[in-house]
């Protein structure tokens, strides 16, 4: 197995501990419990420091994961438009290898937060409100695109050629645009990812499956339906033929493979696909009071189609709300989508009023 430090996307004063099993995947929910139980039951042995092993420090870690990312995409089309991209690892370990891959893909790359030492620039979260300096850069520098790493790099979201943030959401969707297109197959993705990746895959002929949110479940599922490509809408893409795990560095090769292969801007490509707005919230809750939101909320819709198992999950033709527990804190979130903003801010104001009454 094998163990990463990282705290992801979280606070610069937290850190913690991500298991891989043997196959190089994140633990699945047995193996987690598995883990769990041993923990709580202390029923291992301690060594020694000098009985622990043997340390090994490869000279280039990045080496043969950069190596797999590149022969997924035409390198040589890529070079051949030279583009310019503004990279914000804020800090990250995204930085120790990232310029690496796109330098070696014939970028020219503006590096913002380079230096691997956790001293994040701005909160590590890659959203829209935190990444209004890399909109400006990438302005200013007249670039191609912009990309934003979270700390353990697993995350990405992007800012077009306009200096426009347009999120971690289309990360996903414009992968799975340019690898359905040539390889179709089975696509999968959490519960809780934008709705525009079902119209991808319909598009491009392809099955479409939803598992429970986690990266765990995902990876799950894709090896169960034996997928061609999965991800979650945090901005994580997830491909086999380099690993089961959420990859920045696979996104930002399909993004400029796609971009090289249709000769088009990243804005262009972005504005073709259709669009939706997705809202979330958060709220308090007690995890024995959960049920009771599920089905105060199946209640008050009684014209949508209900699935259950990861919270509760309401679909219409053209929108769909979810609400579900944290899985790390004792809050429940709610995220709806619809195609018009108005419209999915208030379907979601109106499922956290719903959730509000329901667990008071």
């Amino acid at each position: 197995g094998g163990l990463q430090i990282t705290a992801s996307h979280n606070p610069v004063q937290w850190n913690g501990l991500k298991p891989f099993s043997p196959d190089g995947s994140v633990f699945d929910r047995g193996l987690g419990e598995r883990l769990i139980e041993l923990i709580e039951s202390q029923e291992f042995s301690f060594t020694s420091w000098e009985g622990l092993g043997q340390l090994e420090v490869l000279e280039d870690v990045a080496g043969p994961h950069i190596g797999r990312v590149l022969s997924l995409v035409n390198q040589d089309a890529i070079r051949s438009r030279k583009f310019k991209v503004v990279l914000d690892c804020n800090h990250g370990s995204g930085a120790v290898a990232t310029p690496q891959l796109l330098k070696q893909l014939g970028c020219e790359v503006v590096v913002l937060g380079g230096t691997a030492d956790g001293q994040f620039e701005h909160i590590p979260e890659p959203l829209a409100e935190n990444l209004t300096g890399l909109c400006d850069a990438v302005r200013e520098a007249g670039a191609d695109a912009g990309f934003a790493q979270d700390p353990d790099a697993d995350r990405l979201a992007i800012v077009d050629n306009k200096g426009r943030y347009i999120g971690e959401e289309l990360t996903l969707a414009l992968a799975a645009d340019h690898v359905l297109a040539r390889t179709p197959g089975v696509f999968v993705v959490n519960g809780s990812t934008s709705r525009i990746n079902a119209d991808i895959a319909s598009k491009h002929g392809c099955e479409f499956v939803r598992s429970w949110v986690g990266e765990a479940n995902v990876t799950a599922m894709m090896k169960e339906k034996n997928a061609i490509l999965g991800g979650e809408g945090n901005g994580g893409v997830i491909e086999p033929k380099v690993g089961y795990v959420r990859d920045s560095f696979v996104s930002m090769a399909y993004v400029l493979d796609g971009l090289a292969d249709g000769q088009r801007t990243l804005a262009e490509w972005a504005d073709s696909l259709p669009s939706y707005t997705i809202v979330k919230d958060k709220l308090t809750c007690p995890r024995e009071k959960v049920e009771a939101a599920c089905e105060a909320l199946r209640s008050s819709f009684g014209d949508a189609t209900p699935t259950e198992g990861d919270g509760l999950r309401l679909d219409w033709d053209n929108r769909w709300v979810q609400v579900r527990a944290s899985n790390t804190e004792p809050i429940i979130r709610v995220i709806a989508e619809a195609p018009d903003e108005t419209l999915a801010r208030n379907l979601c104001a109106d499922a956290v009023t719903i959730v509000e009454k329901a667990v008071a």
